[in-house]
Order: structure tokens, then C-alpha cells, then sequence
């Protein structure tokens, strides 16, 4: 028992240090030395829900969470729908923009969406979410995976991916899914400005 527990808090450790890299795929963000804005966009396109063999599309995966909620609840469903797609504007995105901005500071860099006069535009594409889970007895926390697109005009610039990045908190309080995954995004824009700051200048 000692050495599965040790084992597990190896692979939890493995994965919450390979969530600190952000990954170069092309390119490069040179250009945004001496940018005093980053206009940004969110896009959730080729979004999957879960892990492994068991991501879904999130049509399908919200159909399946509705009908399992409002089997046991009518309404049940149709509430958590409401929250699942309300929470990226009012969670996920005020916590990734709190740590971008933060992380972007010395750099001089404001980002936000709308910023119609900003030479360069970031695209944030999520492509998976694991909600995790935390019932008092036993958690795990929620993941994503981002793919950054950097885009002058349309051309574009640089593609960065951060792959698992972790949704917990240590206080243990994370028992809502939308707490957890905008844990999730904080880390992923807290790496993705270290990122930036360090490669340009």
C-alpha cells in the first residue's frame, strides 16, 4: 500500500512539473518586445471533455451530464448546463487574464479581449478539459490542454502548446468543477506569461 501511494504521488508530481513547460511548436514571440497590448481570443472549437478513451466531444459530453442529472433531479440538468456554459466568461477567463497580466507586468504587455488596436493577437484554443473530481475522501484534479496561436493580422507568428495543466487547490475546497478547471487556466496563463517574458526581448 506504502508503495502505491508513493508511486501515485510520483505520477501526480511527474504531471504537475511536465504542466510548467510550455512548448514552442513554430515560430516565435520576438515580435511582442516593446507591445504595449495583446488582444486576445478564446477558442473552443475542437474542445474534448475527459480523458483518454474517454474524451468526448463536449456536445456529447454535456448531453450525457444533463440526462444523468435530470434523471435523478428533473432540472437538475438543465441548471449545471447553465453553469457549464456560463463558467468561461465568468471564471475561466477573469482567472487566466489575473495571472497573463500579472506575469506580463515588467514586459510593459496588457492583454485583453477586445483590444481592436493591438498589432498581434493571441488565440487560446482549449482542446481538452478534465474536470477532475474531489468528494472529501478522495480527489484528483482537473487538467487542460491549450494550444496558443500568436497571429499578426492573419498571418500567423508562433504556435506554444501547455499540455496537463493542473485544476486544485491546496486547501482542499476545490469541490466544484468550475473552481478546479479555472485553477486549470490560471497555471496554464501563469506558464504561457513566464513564457513570453522571457523570449521577448
Amino acid at each position: 500500500m506504502k508503495n502505491l501511494t508513493l508511486t501515485l504521488a510520483a505520477v501526480m508530481l511527474l504531471s504537475f512539473t511536465y504542466a510548467q513547460k510550455a512548448v514552442l511548436k513554430s515560430g516565435s514571440v520576438s515580435g511582442l518586445k516593446g507591445q504595449k497590448e495583446l488582444n486576445v481570443e478564446f477558442d473552443y472549437s475542437a474542445l474534448k471533455v475527459g480523458t483518454g478513451k474517454k474524451a468526448q466531444a463536449e456536445a456529447a459530453y454535456t448531453a450525457e451530464k444533463v440526462a444523468d442529472h435530470n434523471k435523478k433531479e428533473a432540472g437538475k440538468g438543465d441548471k449545471w448546463l447553465e453553469g457549464w456554459n456560463t463558467a468561461p466568461d465568468k471564471r475561466y477567463k477573469p482567472k487566466f487574464f489575473e495571472l497573463f497580466n500579472k506575469g506580463l507586468e515588467k514586459n510593459g504587455i496588457v492583454a485583453g479581449e477586445g483590444k481592436s488596436g493591438a498589432k498581434y493577437t493571441l488565440v487560446v484554443k482549449t482542446t481538452r478539459l478534465e474536470p477532475g473530481w474531489n468528494i472529501g475522501i478522495s480527489k484528483y484534479p482537473a487538467f487542460a490542454d491549450m494550444t496558443y496561436e500568436l497571429k499578426e493580422g492573419s498571418n500567423k507568428v508562433a504556435t506554444i502548446e501547455i499540455l496537463n495543466s493542473p485544476g486544485s487547490q491546496f486547501s482542499g475546497y476545490d469541490f466544484d468543477a468550475g473552481t478546479r478547471l479555472a485553477e486549470a487556466y490560471a497555471k496554464s496563463a501563469k506558464t504561457l506569461a513566464a513564457f513570453i517574458a522571457k523570449n521577448a526581448k
